[in-house]
């Protein structure tokens, strides 16, 4: 298959990118490099015939047509977004703009797409979208694809609109789409404004570790590589319609997630004394969901898709990646934002 990826310079974008050309796929990786774009993230595809790099926004309408046009893809796999909490709850207009505007564009020029080359069954826009939209729950329960909606921040309610977006477009235009939503993702390319690399560089810096709150905040944590086996497995086994939640089925809380990563450190980069040393706990953010659980049920029945990696096995992958990548992190500490506590706009 041919494969547009949106936002694939980013984290799980380019995650996707790499193995989709891996296993045989040709993919046309689209990014506006953003803050958070890093094209060290495609490095390893560098003079691969099966890939190219086409640096567009995805609210460009004339950029999208062209590129459409140009490479004739089979499908294309929607990951753009602002997709930072904090950055939503200080910027809301940003999210909004992208993860609506511009989603709402790339509907528009895939339908205008799709239509030239005949309607084609053949043709998929999966939609990559976050268990966010559903809300946050206590202390049971976990989200299917049945969870009413009720997005808690900006980027929730942004995400939220997009979902509905495509649906739309497939109920009224007949466009042929597939959406998953997924847990929290971590693992190699990670920016460093997330919790796992956040938690690592500050560590390694002799810095404060912040904890929101008293870090009883639960999250599912899914591995970036099987997240990325997962997309390109609802993408072309997927039932037309369907929407698909993707989890890691490993929830921790974030302290004890903190604390275990504060354990590999001790073990890979021993020092004068424990890394949980460090942990500071801050001020909450505003608004902060409680609980994110996914069921996969569906994903795993009908496609037989199932986490390879386990939660231990990641976190000692990815803080080993951190480690041997010191080059890739230190040029991208001086981007906006990183390093500094956002997400207190909601806080008078």
């Amino acid at each position: 298959m041919k494969l547009l990826v949106t936002g694939a310079a980013g984290f799980i974008g380019s995650a996707v990118a790499r193995l989709a050309v891996a296993r045989g796929h040709t993919v046309i990786s689209l990014d506006a490099l953003t803050y958070a774009g890093c094209l060290d993230n495609l490095a390893s595809l560098d003079g691969n015939p099966q890939h190219v790099f086409e640096r567009a926004d995805i609210r460009d309408r004339a950029a999208l047509d062209r590129i459409l046009a140009a490479h004739r893809p089979d499908a294309v796999m929607h990951l753009a977004a602002e997709s930072h909490v904090d950055r939503s709850i200080d910027g809301p207009g940003t999210f909004i703009d992208t993860n609506v505007g511009g989603t709402f564009t790339l509907l528009e020029a895939s339908r205008a797409y799709w239509q030239a080359q005949g309607r084609p069954d053949s043709f998929r826009f999966h939609h990559v979208s976050t268990d966010e939209v559903y809300g946050t729950l206590g202390q049971t329960g976990r989200f299917s694809e049945d969870t009413p909606y009720a997005p808690r921040s900006p980027y929730a309610a942004s995400k939220a609109a997009s979902d509905h977006l495509v649906r739309a477009w497939h109920e009224t235009y007949g466009l042929p789409v597939v959406l998953s939503n997924c847990s929290n993702n971590y693992g190699p390319f990670q920016f460093p404004e997330k919790l796992v690399p956040v938690v690592i560089l500050n560590a390694l810096a002799g810095l404060p570790i912040p904890v929101y709150g008293q870090g009883l905040n639960v999250r599912d944590w899914l591995f970036v590589e099987d997240h990325a086996e997962a997309l390109l497995l609802v993408l072309q086994r997927g039932r037309t319609g369907r929407s698909y939640n993707i989890g890691g089925e490993a929830e921790a809380r974030n302290i004890d997630l903190v604390q275990r990563l504060c354990a590999i450190l001790d073990r890979k980069r021993p020092g004068a004394r424990p890394f949980a040393d460090q942990i500071t706990h801050v001020q909450d953010r505003a608004g902060h969901d409680l609980r994110y659980a996914i069921d996969p049920a569906r994903v795993r029945d009908e496609l037989g898709w199932r986490p390879a990696c386990t939660l231990d096995e990641g976190l000692e992958r990815t803080v080993q990646w951190y480690l041997d990548n010191t080059g890739w992190w230190r040029a991208l500490q001086g981007r906006a934002g990183v390093g500094q506590r956002l997400g207190t706009g909601g806080q008078g």
